[in-house]
């Protein structure tokens, strides 16, 4: 499927390659002129925060487009920006998952074929801890309003009633680069359409000239909706297994007919044609009482047999998990050395690893229902991200789940199985993947949607939505209580 193209030497032609599968392009004439002269200098930012999944494949195949168009392509690892977007990560973690970054996008530019001569990779604090950035970023606070500055970080910065002020620079961060890493244009999502276009209103108040702006459409997630890191079942690791993979496209909402917000049909817009070699197409293996197979040359005939109910979601999946495995075998061999292995565990490392030693105070009041003797050197499960609460002058900072039962009253602690150790996860079968949120956010009442479901079943089981709480050492239990809820 990926294999190198020729470099292009017509600048339309080039033109037509950067510009190819772009929501928009602002600066457009701008583009055209630098090509009659030389090649493009393009910057793409990313934050190095949640793990990069196969969305990525979509920015990475337009930088493949760049790059095979001849481009001098910059990859700002914004390590800076990331600190400062709520301080999603510790300066620590920040230099490995940068390093981790760095590792997954040369081995995805691999994987589909891309040269990766003309390609360079940065790091934010490299340059913005300067004198004369940060001198820039002075005179920016004093032409900028808060108006503007909340604007444009709109669709990028964690919105807050009280923003805090490193979310507020995020956007004159952003448009200084530019200037910093001395391109001729910034690529990214239409999400970041308000950014640039501050960064065109504000960079020449500074002397600096604009910038072309390149946008990719957003494309939506397998569970529907804007693809997310921090949603599970929204996407696919770069490292999970061919098993992982299909259990999440099974998942994936696909739904027959629509072609508006289907995130399998925009993957395959946006990555596998982009990919294609001239005289390739996407082939579907069906059986011949459901039409047999068929190979669809571009991108339009699929969308009009899905629209058409001709191509049934089960088959587009399959195939789909056909050429993603293809992208994602060699990435994974990339990843199995005992040195990434080893990255990926420091960068990343489990929320259960990083607290096991923090001592946690909780304030309970099951004195009045469970004899303290009972609780004395016994493990109990605990909701631990909850946001802390003051009881009686003591934060409490988790709390004890149980089984309960309102008539007659009667509370009783959840039962880990034995040999399951202090600190380690409870999990729900079926979901055992993924990370927990650090703290569940009260506003969208997540443990209150949550709790509803949650119960022991007439087997003394603990369970949500029927599956069950389990340790590595078994499932979760409670000591006589039946069909009672979890609270």
């Amino acid at each position: 499927m990926a294999g190198e193209t020729p470099m292009l030497d017509a600048p339309s032609e080039k033109k037509d390659l950067i510009t190819r599968n772009l929501q928009e392009v602002l600066g457009e004439d701008k583009l055209a002129e630098i090509l009659k002269e030389r090649d493009l200098k393009i910057y793409w930012g990313t934050a190095t925060t949640g793990k990069p999944h196969v969305a990525y494949f979509v920015p990475m195949s337009k930088i493949g487009d760049f790059l095979k168009a001849g481009c001098e392509v910059t990859i700002l690892f914004a390590d800076l920006h990331a600190y400062l977007d709520n301080m999603k990560a510790p300066w620590e973690l920040l230099a490995l998952r940068t390093e981790y970054y760095e590792h997954c996008i040369k081995a995805m530019l691999t994987s589909i074929g891309v040269p990766l001569d003309k390609l360079k990779f940065v790091k934010g604090t490299e340059y913005q801890l300067s004198r004369e950035y940060t001198l820039d970023i002075y005179k920016l606070s004093s032409i900028i309003t808060e108006h503007d500055a909340k604007k444009a970080g709109a669709e990028v910065v964690k919105q807050v009633d009280h923003p805090l002020l490193s979310g507020l620079l995020y956007p004159a961060l952003q448009a200084l680069d530019e200037e910093y890493l001395h391109v001729d244009a910034q690529f990214g999502g239409v999400d970041q359409r308000k950014i640039f276009t501050f960064a065109e209103k504000y960079l020449p108040q500074l002397g600096y000239q604009k910038r072309i702006h390149l946008m990719n459409p957003m494309v939506p997630g397998l569970a529907g909706g804007k693809m997310s890191a921090s949603e599970e079942d929204s996407k696919i690791d770069l490292l999970d297994s061919p098993a992982a993979l299909k259990k999440k496209l099974k998942k994936a909402f696909c739904e027959p007919g629509n072609i508006a917000d289907n995130g399998v049909l925009a993957f395959v817009k946006h990555v596998l044609f982009s990919l294609f070699k001239p005289g390739e197409g996407f082939q579907v293996h069906r059986n011949p009482e459901f039409g047999g197979d068929r190979t669809f040359m571009s991108y339009e005939s699929l969308e009009e047999a899905f629209a058409k109910e001709e191509l049934h979601p089960g088959d587009l999946k399959a195939a789909t998990e056909v050429y993603l495995n293809k992208l994602l075998d060699p990435i994974r061999k990339t990843f199995e050395t005992p040195e990434l292995k080893k990255l990926l565990e420091k960068a990343y490392p489990a929320p259960g690893k990083q607290r096991e030693r923090e001592p946690r105070t909780i304030v309970s009041g099951l004195v009045n229902f469970v004899p303290i003797e009972e609780l004395q050197d016994r493990n109990v499960v605990v909701l631990c991200n909850l946001k802390p609460a003051k009881m009686r002058g003591v934060e409490s900072n988790g709390m004890v789940l149980c089984a309960s039962v309102e008539e007659p009253k009667a509370v009783e602690p959840l039962i880990p199985p034995p040999g399951s150790q202090p600190g380690e996860k409870v999990v729900v079968e079926g979901y055992e993947s993924g990370s927990p949120d650090e703290v569940l956010n009260p506003k969208k009442k997540i443990w209150e949607k949550l709790q509803v479901d949650l119960k022991v079943g007439s087997n003394l089981e603990a369970e949500w939505q029927g599956n069950s709480l389990l340790t590595t050492s078994g499932k979760v239990t409670s000591k006589s209580l039946k069909n009672a809820p979890i609270r």
